[in-house]
């Protein structure tokens, strides 16, 4: 069974470009420490300085399972070109 080149969707080629990845950049804030470093306010006794590089570690868990979630369904594309044979991807065999 073939298809006609109009009726596939089109081949996508390099980077896969989403939205939902600028989310991954919310984790590397904690990385800016000119804008954290400071002993207030306190939680529990312990500086600001640490508590919110602990409280990053919960933010870039749900960042991640974010992007994840939303991009997860996106179809992929496939090398063109034939299926490669086993005996092709067996690295034990020298020829």
């Amino acid at each position: 069974m073939s298809e006609t080149a109009s009726s596939s969707p089109p081949e996508r080629e390099g980077l896969r470009w989403n939205a939902w990845n600028l989310l991954l950049l919310v984790p590397f804030l904690m990385l800016v420490t000119p804008w954290i470093n400071s002993l207030e306010p306190r939680l529990f006794g312990m500086p600001f300085f640490y508590w919110i590089q602990f409280a990053f570690v919960p933010v870039g868990v749900v960042c991640v399972l974010v992007v994840y979630l939303m991009t997860k369904d996106e179809p992929t594309t496939v090398a063109p070109g034939p299926e490669p044979d086993v005996d092709s991807l067996d690295e034990g065999t020298a020829r």
